[in-house]
C-alpha cells in the first residue's frame, strides 16, 4: 500500500520539483496538491515541464488533513506562513508534516501547537528522523555549507572559517523581483546579506550540536544561473591533505548522497540530483572545502523526499535515483 502525500503550495519551484519526484516515486501515490491561486487547473498548466507527466488538478480544498486522508504533508510555503498555517488549519494529528520553510528549524522555535519538529538534514540527524512525527527541511545555503564542515565539527577542527557561496536565480523563488529578472540576473553577480543570512543560526546551532562552536563568516553571491549553489569554505588546518579526505570519507560511509573527491568539482555534476560533491584542498596550512549542491533538490525538494524515506522507513534513496545534467 503506498503512501498518501499532499503538498500545500505546489506553484512555486520547490512545488514542481517536489510534484516531480513525489508522482515517480515508487512507494508514494501524491493525492493532492493545493494553490488557492491556481485552484482547478491542471498542474501542467503551472507546470508546464510536466506536460504528459500527470492529470493531477491544483485544488483550494483542506479536507483531507482534518480527516487523516493522507500519511504526509508537505509544506511549501513561504518563510512565516507554515507557523500561521498550523494555527489556522486543523490537521489530523496522524499526518506527519515536512516543513520546507525556516518556521522550525531553530530548537527554540522547533516545538509549535502540540508538534515537534526535527532538523531535517540526515547527514546530522538521520536517527531522530527516523523516529520523528514531523521534519524541519534545512535551507538550501545551509545544507551545502554544513555538509562541508560537519566532518570537522565532529573531530573538533573548525576554526573560525570565511565561507562564500554563490546560488542560481531560482533560489529566489518565482515572485519576481528586481534582482531575479533576466535582464539583471545576465552578465552579473551580486554579493547580499553579507555575514547576516539567515541561513547562519542552523549553521551554528549544528556545529554546536557536534560540540563545536566557532564562527562561520558568510558572503552569499546571486548568480548568473539558473539552479545550484557552490561554495567554498576557508579554514586554518594542521592535519595534511590525506587524513583529511579519510576523515570525511569516513563521516559520510553511511550517506549516499554525499560524495567526496579529490578532482575538481562543478555544479553540472549536481544539477538535478540530491548529490552534495565535496572537494578538499590544502595550501600550506590553509584548507578549503568546496561544496556543491542543487539548491531546489539536494537543497529543497529532495531533502524533503530523503526525509519522508526515513520518516516512513523506506530506503533513504527511494525515488532519487536522478541522472546530473552534463549538457
Amino acid at each position: 500500500m503506498k503512501i498518501q502525500a499532499g503538498i500545500i503550495g505546489g506553484a512555486g519551484y520547490t512545488g514542481g520539483e517536489l510534484i516531480r519526484l513525489l508522482i515517480r516515486h515508487p512507494y508514494v501515490s501524491l493525492s493532492f496538491v493545493h494553490s488557492r491561486s491556481n485552484a482547478n487547473k491542471h498542474v501542467h498548466e503551472v507546470h508546464q515541464d510536466l506536460i504528459g507527466e500527470t492529470d493531477l488538478i491544483f485544488t483550494d480544498s483542506i479536507s483531507p488533513l482534518r480527516y487523516g486522508g493522507i500519511d504526509v504533508l508537505f509544506l511549501c510555503i513561504g518563510h512565516g506562513e507554515s507557523k500561521n498555517f498550523l494555527e489556522e488549519v486543523e490537521i489530523d494529528k496522524k499526518i506527519k508534516i515536512i516543513d520546507l520553510s525556516n518556521d522550525f528549524r531553530i530548537t527554540q522555535n522547533s516545538a509549535h501547537n502540540k508538534r515537534n519538529f526535527v532538523y531535517g538534514l540526515p547527514e546530522l540527524n538521520k536517527e531522530q528522523i527516523h523516529l520523528a512525527d514531523n521534519v524541519s527541511n534545512p535551507g538550501c545555503f545551509a545544507t551545502a555549507i554544513q555538509l562541508g564542515l560537519l566532518p570537522l565539527a565532529k573531530a573538533g577542527l573548525l576554526k573560525e572559517v570565511y565561507t562564500t557561496a554563490i546560488t542560481g536565480s531560482t533560489g529566489a523563488g518565482q515572485s519576481l523581483s528586481s534582482t531575479s529578472h533576466f535582464s539583471w540576473r545576465a552578465n552579473n553577480i551580486q554579493p547580499y546579506k553579507t555575514l547576516q543570512h539567515q541561513h547562519l543560526n542552523e549553521i551554528h546551532q549544528s556545529l554546536e550540536q557536534l560540540g563545536n562552536k566557532t564562527e562561520v563568516n558568510f558572503i552569499p553571491w546571486r548568480g548568473d544561473f539558473t539552479r545550484g549553489i557552490f561554495v567554498s569554505s576557508t579554514l586554518t588546518c594542521d592535519l595534511e591533505e590525506n587524513e583529511l579526505t579519510e576523515m570525511y570519507k569516513s563521516f559520510y560511509t553511511d550517506h549516499p548522497f554525499v560524495i567526496i573527491t579529490d578532482k575538481e568539482i562543478f555544479l553540472k555534476q549536481v544539477i538535478n540530483t540530491n548529490k552534495c560533491v565535496i572537494q578538499l584542498e590544502k595550501i600550506d596550512s590553509k584548507l578549503v572545502i568546496h561544496s556543491a549542491i542543487d539548491n531546489l533538490l539536494k537543497g529543497a525538494s529532495g531533502q524533503a523526499v530523503q526525509n519522508m524515506n526515513l520518516l516512513f522507513g523506506l530506503d533513504e534513496c527511494a525515488g532519487l535515483n536522478l541522472k546530473a545534467l552534463a549538457f
